[in-house]
């Protein structure tokens, strides 16, 4: 998906770079549909700044060649704020801040021009940060705006209520829906305007008559004060104060080392009392999450040790047990280090699943020698250790081998659209099978032999 603001020509329209001049690397076209942003009625609150091109990529097509291809042709528009990202992408994005840009400085205060001042002090902070790329200021921006204010005294005089006066002169002067009609399978507005000699100028919409109650007409110039005056396109707030974004995507660098640049680049910045910048984004919303998930992961940890305690009767075993888990998440962090080193959430799913796999096929093999030890009078030693594993073996390499061709076709497709969270989670819990695997069948029985006492005999077999 494409996102970006236009710029303007010389002759005052909109530039769009065509998604359709892209080839993948077989010559296959790309398709796209064109979202522009438009003055009245949008369904986008940005406006006429603001466009989006849905672009489909030809399924026999190279998608890293297309996707470069892509983003060279993006990248040859200057003047505009640009994105390139999958659609799955920007709605997760938006969904935590608000934005489609990876990091988000946001800035709180309530002038809005000490907070555009502060924006580009920021953005020129920002700027020399190794892996920070479309960097740019939020698009907002004072816009001439016609103001009525209604003199209460005059429109008392003539009998004619405030409100009445500013509905009037926005429905002659920017319209108002009173009706829809349905025509060829297609809903249209039906709506009030004045006609264009009446608002052609600020002294056209003085002019303006209004009806009063009284049956006659006053003009808008003598019930109101009709002036033209600088105003935001567009009101955002958050927590009873004005905010602004300076946006910014990653690319080539680990995330994290860049959000700590960020901050460090952001304590350079001097902000006046009652202003403040807080850091959003993917990084912000990843390290709440794994702060939630270490105390989540503790009270698992207390409660994973107590099972262990009541799986082997064994205090010594279940700490044994508990210790040479974290063994199993070597393969996934080597896996995740050797397709990028990012550890994203769904990196994060792929380690606890790992985590469930190994304790199951360590507590099943601990059981295994437990009852070769009490009910088949196996003695603890190394003949007990390589029977265990060795009738344990098909089911744990069974159990790693089902789980890996799950796996296989999202490893396979590769990091592409729809596969954000999905590829992350089955390249760590393939790695963290090799190790968890190689963990139970090789590492377990030689410490059991070193931590396990002899279990003791049956009542049956005491007796006899």
């Amino acid at each position: 998906r494409l996102r970006g603001r236009p710029g303007r020509q010389p002759d005052g329209r909109a530039r769009r770079g065509r998604a359709g001049d892209c080839r993948g690397s077989k010559g296959h076209n790309v398709h796209s549909l064109a979202h522009i942003g438009q003055a009245l009625a949008a369904d986008e609150v940005v406006g006429i700044h603001f466009g989006e091109n849905w672009i489909s990529i030809d399924p026999d097509a190279d998608y890293d060649a297309t996707l470069a291809s892509i983003q060279d042709v993006v990248d040859g528009y200057p003047g505009i704020q640009r994105d390139v990202q999958t659609y799955l992408k920007e709605r997760i994005r938006e969904v935590l801040t608000g934005s489609s840009e990876t990091i988000v400085i946001r800035l709180f205060g309530e002038d809005l021009t000490v907070l555009h001042d502060k924006a580009e002090e920021v953005r020129d902070a920002l700027e020399g940060i190794a892996g920070i790329v479309d960097l740019s200021i939020e698009l907002l921006q004072p816009i001439p705006q016609i103001d009525v204010e209604v003199d209460l005294a005059a429109a008392q005089r003539y009998g004619i209520k405030p409100g009445d006066v500013r509905r009037a002169a926005a429905a002659l002067i920017a319209s108002e829906e009173v009706n829809d009609t349905w025509q060829n399978g297609r809903v249209f507005d039906v709506r009030v305007w004045g006609v264009p000699e009446v608002r052609n100028s600020l002294t056209d919409i003085r002019e303006l008559l209004i009806d009063t109650p009284k049956g006659g007409q006053a003009r808008l110039a003598d019930l109101a004060s009709v002036t033209i005056n600088a105003t935001p396109n567009s009101i955002r707030r958050e927590d009873a104060s004005r905010r602004l974004d300076v946006g910014a995507n990653v690319r080539g660098r680990d995330l994290g080392a860049i959000v700590a640049d960020v901050e460090a680049a952001l304590a350079t910045v001097d902000f006046p009392l009652g202003y403040h910048p807080e850091v959003l984004g993917e990084f912000a919303e990843r390290t709440a999450v794994q702060d939630r998930l270490i105390g989540f992961a503790i009270a698992a940890g207390i409660g994973i040790l107590l099972l262990l305690q009541a799986a082997f009767g064994s205090w010594r075993l279940a700490a044994f047990a508990f210790l040479t888990l974290p063994s199993a998440l070597v393969g996934g962090v080597i896996a995740a280090w050797l397709t990028g080193g990012v550890i994203s959430l769904g990196s994060l799913v792929g380690f606890f699943t790992v985590l469930g796999i190994a304790a199951r096929n360590g507590i099943m093999l601990v059981n295994h020698y437990q009852h070769l030890e009490r009910y088949e009078g196996e003695v603890l030693g190394i003949d007990l250790v390589i029977r265990g594993a060795a009738e344990r073996l098909a089911p744990i390499l069974m159990t790693a081998l089902a789980t890996s061709l799950a796996l296989v076709p999202l490893i396979v497709a590769g990091n592409i659209p729809g596969h954000e969270i999905e590829h992350p989670m089955a390249v760590v819990i393939l790695g963290g099978l090799v190790t968890s695997t190689l963990l139970n069948l090789l590492i377990v029985p030689a410490v059991y032999l070193r931590v396990a006492k002899p279990a003791p005999l049956p009542l049956a077999n005491r007796a006899a």
